[in-house]
């Protein structure tokens, strides 16, 4: 393995293990007494100001040349879908079933994205994503009867937060896959805007409905959002200067980020242990939903 892979390497395990530590912070934050809009909020608000602040130290007067208001329009689609909606349904999903089993459910997310592509772009569907596509359905069916996550409890419809989840971020991901080929501007900046307008889209939502009241949580919960909000930023850089790099392809970074998951069990069943229960079933039931997403991903 060259120099050039190993930083690479390096690089992809960033999100990896970040991805599978911010689910610890998500649950210790609901059990504080958290609520899923006030968390989407906290989260969106926190990675934006990195992003931003990042944005203004690269790029300085010059960031957003070349912006169109169509590719605008994308991003911003993406955040409302994505950000917003998609965070909510994934704190809810802490909150029902547990960081352990919300977290393997998440990377279905290549399953919905495929889909998507199949009947919005045409993309073909060839026999290896197929096998992908039956081994993720077969983890997840293990995930249902697998008694783990939450100790207090779930019902196999409380499954539903994390798939919807996870189909928002398909249809997110497929408008920024469109909006990325439309624009020369740089993946830092459209997430910027993505995860800005996510934030615009819920502090609106907030005040359309008078719910206020989702922000006098308490302030322990908030210290738990913040730390989940500076982890979704770094992972996302860390994300982007892997791509970024000659040696960094999909091939090897996409599978190397969808371990997640499993990092996410190690920290659930150290740091989580007065909240979940990590039972074998899950730990299976997460392995063949990873290797179905590096499967449909490849």
């Amino acid at each position: 393995m060259t120099s050039a892979t190993l930083e690479v390497v390096a690089l992809a395990l960033i999100p990896a293990i970040f991805w599978g530590f911010a689910p610890i912070f998500d649950k210790r934050g609901m059990e504080a007494g958290g609520d899923s809009v006030q968390a989407s909020v906290a989260v969106a608000a926190v990675d934006s100001a990195i992003y931003w602040v990042v944005i203004a130290v690269l790029y300085g007067g010059s960031a957003f040349s070349g912006l169109t208001l169509e590719v605008l329009a994308v991003f911003a689609f993406a955040g409302v879908v994505g950000t917003a909606l998609g965070r909510i349904t994934i704190f809810v999903g802490v909150d029902r079933v547990g960081a352990s089993l919300n977290s393997a459910i998440l990377s279905t997310r290549p399953l919905f994205a495929t889909l998507i592509a199949l009947a919005v772009l045409d993309e073909p569907l060839g026999p290896v994503t197929g096998v992908g596509i039956v081994v993720l359905v077969a983890g997840l069916s293990l995930l249902a009867v697998s008694k783990g996550g939450d100790l207090a409890g779930w019902r196999p419809r409380d499954l539903l937060w994390p798939i919807a989840a996870a189909a928002t971020f398909a249809v997110a991901n497929v408008a920024r896959r469109y909006g990325m080929l439309e624009t020369p501007i740089s993946a830092l900046e459209a997430v910027a805007l993505n995860e800005t307008a996510g934030l615009v889209a819920l502090l609106a939502y907030v005040l359309a409905l008078g719910r206020t009241d989702v922000f006098r949580r308490p302030r322990e919960s908030y210290r738990y959002f913040a730390g989940s909000g500076v982890l979704t930023a770094v992972a996302m850089l860390a994300l982007m200067a892997a791509l970024g790099l000659e040696a960094g392809r999909i091939a090897i970074v996409d599978p190397l980020v969808a371990t997640a998951p499993f990092f996410t069990l190690v920290f659930a069943a150290v740091l989580l242990r007065d909240l979940e229960r990590v039972t074998r079933g899950v730990v299976a039931g997460a392995a063949l939903i990873v290797v179905g997403a590096v499967l449909i991903t490849l």
